[in-house]
């Protein structure tokens, strides 16, 4: 059970009522993520729109959509933040990731599996170094970033595993309950 309660759609009003129908319009639902950062409104409207900006593929972004989960993904497992591994691993289906990309991706088999190709390597072990606070010390996968990524696609790989290393730990913090199956799959 959530150690914070939920705002639940059906008693909202005004601006709040606004932002569960934008949450609903961006990603399909208003789920109990969205429900408990709602106890704080204006930080909710603020962070909903960036994080959907910063995860999903746009015009304007730089990365797939598929790398972005993968990254979500590997986050997600190293954080144990169980809320967004079952939302995220839901979602990557859509990009193409299955059951099989996402064992690979539990430990350091990403490095040799053939279901990967080498900027998904490079971006998950990215992802891995900056969720464990050892980006910056190494230079050497730092090298094979830039030459396989572009200045603009490093940064928002950054971005993107940097808000979710927030997300995770919000989320945890809080003991978000994961609603049920069908509800994480809209």
């Amino acid at each position: 059970m959530s150690r914070i309660p939920q705002i639940e759609p059906d008693t909202v009003e005004g601006q709040l009522a606004d932002f569960y129908n934008a949450a609903t319009d961006m990603i399909g639902r208003v789920p109990h993520s969205v429900r408990t950062w709602a106890n704080s409104p204006f930080v909710a409207m603020l962070m909903l729109p960036f994080i959907v900006a910063v995860q999903r593929e746009w015009p304007g972004t730089e990365l797939s959509g598929r790398i972005k989960e993968l990254v979500v993904i590997k986050t997600s497992q190293i954080n144990e933040c169980a809320y967004c591994f079952a939302h995220n691993t839901s979602l990557g289906q859509a990009a193409g990731i299955t059951e099989e990309h996402v064992i690979a991706l539990s430990g350091h088999d990403f490095w040799i599996s053939d279901l990967f190709d080498e900027r998904e390597r490079l971006a998950i072990a990215w992802a891995e170094h900056v969720t464990r606070g050892t980006a910056s010390e190494n230079s050497d996968l730092f090298e094979k970033l830039r030459e396989n990524f572009s200045s603009a696609e490093i940064v928002e790989l950054t971005f993107v595993c940097a808000l979710f290393n927030m997300i995770n730990r919000l989320n945890d913090s809080l003991a978000l309950a994961i609603e049920d199956q069908g509800e994480v799959d809209r």
